[in-house]
Parts: C-alpha cells; structure tokens; sequence
C-alpha cells in the first residue's frame, strides 16, 4: 500500500508540513506494512508561499514593511523562477495572527503592507508574482494595497482619505493617475482560499469582519464602507467588484486588485496543486489521507482538502480526513469526496489545549488508522 498524506495546515496549531510528519509518525508506529509521502498543500491560506517556495526551491530575501496597524516590521519575499516571480504571502505583513487580540479592529486595520511588498518585488524587476492572500487582518477591499502603489481615494473636497477603511463611507473619486506604472507589465495572480463575493450576507464584511475583531455595528460599517468602494469604483471603471467569484477573500482585497490592477483571481489550492505536481503524485498512490483544523460543508467551497480530495477521486482512491471537527453526523455531501471523517481528539478539553495537543492526536489518529488497515479477521 502506498499512502499519500497531504494535509492543508491547521490553524493556529501546525504548519501543513508539521502536520503530514505527525500523520507520517504515527502510521509508522502502527506497523502497517506500507509506503508514505508526505505532500504538504496550500489553498491560497496562511504558509501557502513557504511551501511554494520549498516545492519550486526558491529562496527568500528579508524585507522591512508596515503591519496592519502601521508598524514597521521585518518580514520576507519570495523568490522562484531564477528571481523572475515573486511569492508574497500576506499573511506574513497584514496578518491576523501579528495582532494580539486587543488590537484587532478591521475597520482600520489596512494592507498597505502587502503592497509594499508588491513594491519591492516591482523595484527587484520581476515579471510575476504571485500573491497568496490567506490569513489577512483586513477588511479595506485592498485599497492598502493600492495605497501603497499609489493610489489616492479623495472625498468630495478632493482630499486624500486617512483612516481607511472606516473613512471609505465618505469616498467620492479613485485617483489611479499616480499608480506605480511597473504593475501593469507584471502578471499578478491572487491566489484566493475562499470563493465569497464582496457584499452581502456571505460576503467579506459579514463572514469575515467577525474573524478579524469586528462587532454588528463594526460589520455593518465595513459592510457600508465595500458598498461606497463598489458604488465609486465601478462609475470610474465600469467594472462591478461584487460580480467577482472569490472577491471576498482577504477582506475584499481581491477585488481591488481585479478591478485596478487587472489581478487574475484562481482558487488557491487548484493552482498550488497544478503548479506542485500533484497529480503525478497521485498515479501510484493507493490511499490518500489529508485534513486541516475543520472539515466540514465549507471546506468544498475551495478549501485544501476538497482541492486534493475531489483530484483522489477522479482516480477512484479512497480518501480519509482528519480534523479538529468534523460534522456529528455523515453528510451526503461530504462523503461524495471522503470515504471517512475522523475527529483526531482523544479526550475532553478546550479549544486552547487542543491546539496545544493537535501533534500528539494527528499522531494517535494515524496509529490508530494504522492498527485498524493492517487487522486480518
């Protein structure tokens, strides 16, 4: 038997990488009688460009830019492709997880950092990049990102708004006339971890304003804060934000950079695993087993385990996956791409010791899974 583990990361815990060793470990100790790879993946989510980095051996340089609040701190850009790409992961500069909690307010929390970046890379004189935008701590449609590129978002008096995205609300024109030249000969593509639309009830404001600190009258501000920038934006360029599969993701800053930076939105795990090898890791597998911290009817809505599940059985492979969380009851829909769901924890605790322990039962979990594929009756 040849097993493939290919787990997404699971948040706040383990890294993709981690995670497949733990698997690995624990099928190992099982003593089945079998062959492993680990294949760590990446939807678009935080560690995405790591791996895009580890995969395509590229190297990664230091770099200095603002956090979501305006700090300065350092982090790093990829490189691929003998220096010609660059991979970015947002994350790694406007991130949720740079912020304590107490800071984490998306209504000014920006992604002028990001476009730093972006910058940088431009100055390095690169052809491509690439832009993994899972993991964000903002909600501001990107207009950070395009601050930073030179984008100026006047009010009515023709003064330059401060304080975005709370201030969008009072947005009355875009001004793209100082826009860095250099990324309109630079192929951007936003690889997206979600597939929502701007507005509305599933839209960035309202799924994602919650994550990132916001209260009901904090989403509802935000909510109107996107609809000002949709309304403004598509008068000045004729194209409609909210008619974007995957806008929504990092806040909406995949929109922005659609409509203003001609940016090519794609679903994250499908262009990871393309550009990885992945199918041609699938031809001598017998088994896949993947996973992340919750498996459930969202994760078919272009999450890491249905990227690779959904690839498995096209092959007719068997498919395990392993979570945190994994629904009470079996789901039609679910067993359509996973033959079984199994929750990795082992004894009762709270969502903290349970991050603190996802190692150790990601280990367990594949002992067990071991011990159960190797019995003869």
């Amino acid at each position: 038997m040849h097993i493939l583990i290919a787990p997404n990361a699971f948040k706040n815990s383990l890294s993709a990488g981690e995670a497949a060793d733990a698997i690995r470990k624990g099928l190992l100790q099982s003593g089945l009688t079998c062959s492993i790879r680990c294949f760590p993946i990446g939807d678009g989510g935080d560690g995405t460009a790591a791996l895009i980095l580890q995969y395509e051996n590229g190297i990664s340089e230091d770099a200095t830019a603002n956090d979501p609040l305006g700090r300065k701190i350092k982090t790093s850009i990829g490189f691929i492709d003998d220096g010609h790409t660059a991979v970015i992961e947002m994350a790694d500069i406007s991130g949720l997880r740079l912020l304590m909690d107490s800071e984490k307010n998306p209504l000014r929390a920006s992604s002028f950092g990001t476009g730093e970046l972006i910058k940088i890379a431009l100055e390095k004189g690169v052809r491509k990049i690439i832009l993994c935008i899972g993991g964000s701590a903002t909600v501001d449609g990107g207009c950070g990102i395009l601050q930073a590129l030179g984008v100026r978002f006047l009010d009515h008096l023709k003064n330059e708004l401060t304080c975005l995205p709370e201030n969008l609300i009072h947005l009355d024109s875009i001004d793209i006339s100082g826009m860095d030249k250099r990324i309109r000969d630079t192929e951007l593509i936003v690889l997206c971890d979600v597939d929502n639309f701007l507005l509305g009830e599933k839209g960035a404001a309202a799924i994602f304003g919650p994550q990132k600190g916001a209260a009901k009258v904090g989403v509802h501000k935000l909510e109107s804060a996107l609809h000002k920038l949709n309304e403004i934006s598509f008068l000045q360029t004729g194209k409609e934000m909210n008619a974007l599969r995957h806008g929504g993701a990092a806040g909406g800053a995949a929109a922005g950079l659609h409509v203003f930076l001609q940016a090519k939105l794609v679903a994250g795990i499908e262009y990871f695993l393309d550009m990885t090898g992945f199918d041609e890791a699938l031809e001598k597998t017998d088994l896949l087993v993947t996973g992340e911290g919750t498996i459930d009817l969202q994760t078919l809505e272009g999450k890491g385990p249905f990227g690779v599940a959904s690839r498995a059985k096209k092959k007719n492979l068997p498919v395990i996956g392993l979570a945190g969380q994994v629904p009470p009851e079996p789901n039609g829909l679910l067993l359509q791409y996973f033959d079984v769901l199994m929750a990795i924890g082992h004894q009762p605790e709270d969502i903290q010791n349970a991050l603190l322990h996802t190692a150790a039962n990601l280990r367990q979990t594949g002992f067990i899974m071991g011990k159960m594929m190797a019995m003869r009756f």
